[in-house]
């Protein structure tokens, strides 16, 4: 296979480049797009007109440098052993082979997807999507040879991408209604993905019946798939192992294999914890789910959200503490199918803790969101300053006041002096904004104090002897 009659070059050692907004000569996607895909299908050999690359809309050299334009990629595929069934798997291998790309960043996937293109390779000659259509085709026939023929869409334009566009959430929603009546405790096999690792080195997503991709383009059913039609590729067979916590999902077999995956950074996970042993996060994650110290609750936000969440930071601000495959208490990249998981967060309670989402996310996930905790959670439209949530929580008589209550008789019960009985406490203390923090774990300890300072020393400040 060569790329030698294309303008730039084309291999994985540019996966993970990055182009910042200065160096791109156009944008396709992205959070300023409302619609946008990519979709991949499974046709009829008859259907395919082999290495085809359409344009509908404006073509690169039609653009305005620095602008943002909508874009669906739809690649249609032909072969004897292709299956419907792997079409989501083929589908979340178009952001590997873009990142390929010299001058191309990919990231997110589906109804998230993002694409910039630099300058420099405007500049040297890469001026239409055919030269990406092309690049396509010839990794997808060469990475993966049950793929025999392909053809490529690009849509271009609101009213180009608007039908298609929702025949793409429609196979995206049959995807997933598939995926929900699998559980963990009915499978022996858990799969793993590092298809983001050239963005976030030592995370390993972890792919369970109960725990979709944090992408939300991977089911435990396109995970099974892909394992088995590429053995050696980015997604791969997780034995469980030994199961040392089935309520917190923690695994011998999990742990082994993340360890090994991230280069020993990540060595103990629990798969239905967002506190204690989180599972990290990639760069591609649907949705992040937020702690929120003031309430003690929890909060969902989404890419698409566009303004500060209640804890009034935005999407982007977290997006960059939560992902690089940190593993970082009480911030989680989540997929927005994983709120339809019975397991969802159950450690910390799972929905009784979840006091505000966006709008978007309920309204799409309403019907499959526990009844009983459905109109319990705000919304931007209900609450938008922090400073109003305790109040309409109370009001709602959301759960998660009695825990308020139960942390005031405690504290109470502490003020007249009684000992904290011998064990192991745990604090969590977050950092400006909420954002980060460490956590302080006191073992076998038994204290007694009138009074705790914690106080941060600025550097190149003395201390007063």
């Amino acid at each position: 296979m060569s790329f030698s009659d294309l303008p730039v070059e084309v291999g994985p050692v540019y996966e993970g480049e990055r182009i910042r907004a200065k160096q791109m000569y156009v944008e396709l996607g992205g959070p300023k797009i409302e619609k946008k895909f990519e979709l991949v299908r499974v046709k009829d050999p008859k259907e395919i007109k082999d290495g085809d690359v359409k344009i509908v809309g404006p073509d690169l050299s039609d653009m305005e440098e620095g602008k943002s334009y909508p874009i669906g990629i739809l690649v249609e595929t032909a072969g004897p052993e292709l299956e419907v069934d792997i079409e989501a798997v083929l589908e979340r291998r178009i952001h590997e082979f873009c990142n390929f790309v010299n001058g191309i960043m990919h990231l997110n996937q589906r109804y998230t997807n993002w694409l910039r293109l630099s300058k420099k390779a405007y500049q040297d000659g890469f001026n239409s999507l055919k030269f990406l259509g092309t690049i396509l085709i010839r990794l997808y026939k060469a990475e993966l040879p049950i793929v025999k023929q392909a053809q490529v869409t690009f849509y271009t334009t609101i009213d180009a991408i608007a039908k298609p566009y929702e025949e793409a959430m429609k196979i995206y929603d049959q995807r997933d209604e598939r995926a929900r009546g699998l559980h963990d405790e009915n499978v022996d096999m858990f799969y793993g993905c590092v298809l983001c690792q050239s963005f976030a080195p030592s995370h390993c997503c972890c792919i369970t019946p109960d725990r979709t991709s944090s992408c939300g383009s991977i089911s435990w059913f396109d995970a099974r798939a892909a394992a088995k039609v590429d053995p050696k590729g980015p997604i791969f067979e997780i034995p469980p192992g030994e199961c040392l916590d089935d309520f917190a999902g923690e695994y011998t077999g999990v742990n082994e294999t993340l360890k090994k995956r991230s280069l020993g950074e990540v060595d103990r996970i629990w798969i239905y914890s967002s506190m204690t042993n989180p599972h990290t996060s990639c760069g591609c994650f649907e949705a992040i789910y937020f702690y929120i110290p003031e309430v003690d609750g929890f909060g969902i936000v989404d890419r698409g959200f566009d303004g500060p969440a209640i804890n009034g930071l935005p999407f982007s601000a977290m997006a960059n503490q939560t992902g690089g495959g940190k593993q970082l208490p009480g911030f989680n990249g989540i997929s927005v199918q994983y709120l339809a998981s019975p397991k969802f967060q159950q450690v910390e309670g799972g929905f009784s803790r979840c006091v505000w989402m966006v709008s978007s996310i309920k309204d799409r996930m309403y019907d499959l969101l526990p009844e009983e905790w459905r109109d319990l959670m705000a919304t931007e439209k209900e609450v938008d300053e922090l400073s109003k949530l305790r109040d309409w929580l109370r009001e709602k008589n959301h759960p998660i006041v009695e825990r308020w209550e139960e942390e005031e008789e405690e504290e109470e019960w502490e003020e007249e002096g009684a000992m904290i009985p011998a064990g192991t406490q745990t604090m969590m203390i977050p950092g400006a904004g909420g954002i980060g923090g460490f956590k302080v774990t006191l073992i076998n300890c038994k204290i007694h104090a009138e009074k705790v300072i914690i106080q941060k020393l600025e550097r190149g400040k003395k201390k007063k002897k």
